[in-house]
């Protein structure tokens, strides 16, 4: 007996055409919008001397974290600046900057949302599940008809897979808060918006903000990959030292996104502590 086959894929390109046909106005919109923030931030940074933003980078790392991440990251960058790489990290930090802060845009009232609403909850949880199990490659195949090939895809690409964790987070820091402390803030009559405020959301904080630093190493892992649709970056050393056999150059770029990503973590992870005492 054979089984008809369902033509799931089918229905998946349809759905695509219509949305890029019907929304063209809109995904046009959202595209020029975006490659103006990409062009002016990166624009900005790049702008700026090398050493002067070595300087900037680590008076912010002294200030958050102490001398020995200041000291590491005056090193980390000078050995990216001395190998050339310094306008392909620049253009994947902007990529990462921009993708973070939009994921972490949408996520935290998702996830505020999710965590006073059982019922969003039980519904948001498996599309989350969904989202973190699906092969990352995959998610670069329907930015290509929505924005086309370069920067605004990987964005748009990178803000999906990367927007579960913040998510997932918030939601836990919030449901996570000791229900002592919401009695004790509903005895002096508090309401929703001055618990969420004011209790919630800053006992939550430490959580929340772990959430935001997992997003931030999604989006630097998600922004490599997507140099295979025309992204910037160090990402694009990497696929070009892939395409022409050429080891040396593709272990520099990926020392380069280490360096970059440790960087990241640190900061996000010494503000946490910070904000947690």
């Amino acid at each position: 007996m054979d089984i008809p086959r369902i033509p799931l894929g089918d229905w998946i390109e349809s759905g695509l055409t219509y949305l890029t046909t019907e929304y063209s106005v809109v995904t046009r919109s959202i595209s020029r919008l975006t490659q103006t923030g990409i062009n002016g931030l990166n624009d900005g940074l790049m702008w700026l001397p090398e050493w002067v933003l070595m300087a900037l980078i680590a008076l912010l790392c002294w200030r958050l974290a102490g001398t020995r991440l200041a000291i590491g990251a005056i090193a980390g960058l000078a050995l990216i600046w001395n190998l050339g790489l310094w306008d392909p990290m620049i253009k994947s930090l902007t990529l990462v900057v921009i993708a973070t802060l939009v994921a972490v845009v949408i996520a935290l009232p998702v996830g505020v949302a999710a965590a006073l609403s059982e019922r969003l909850y039980r519904v948001i949880m498996p599309i989350l599940d969904f989202m973190q199990t699906m092969p990352a490659f995959v998610y670069l195949i329907p930015a290509i008809p929505f924005f086309g090939i370069g920067s605004v895809s990987a964005i748009f690409a990178t803000v999906i897979f990367s927007m579960p964790p913040a998510i997932r987070f918030t939601t836990l820091g919030i449901r996570q808060v000791p229900k002592e402390l919401i009695e004790a803030a509903d005895a002096f009559g508090s309401t929703r918006s001055q618990k969420l405020f004011k209790v919630q959301l800053p006992l939550s904080l430490p959580t929340i903000m772990a959430g935001i630093n997992q997003t931030i190493m999604l989006a630097l892992s998600m922004v490599v990959i997507a140099a295979m649709i025309g992204a910037d970056g160090l990402g694009n050393e990497v696929w070009r030292a892939i395409q022409r056999l050429r080891p040396g150059d593709g272990f520099e770029a990926g020392i380069a996104v280490v360096i970059l990503a440790m960087l990241l973590d640190r900061l996000t992870q010494s503000f946490r502590k910070e904000r947690k005492q």
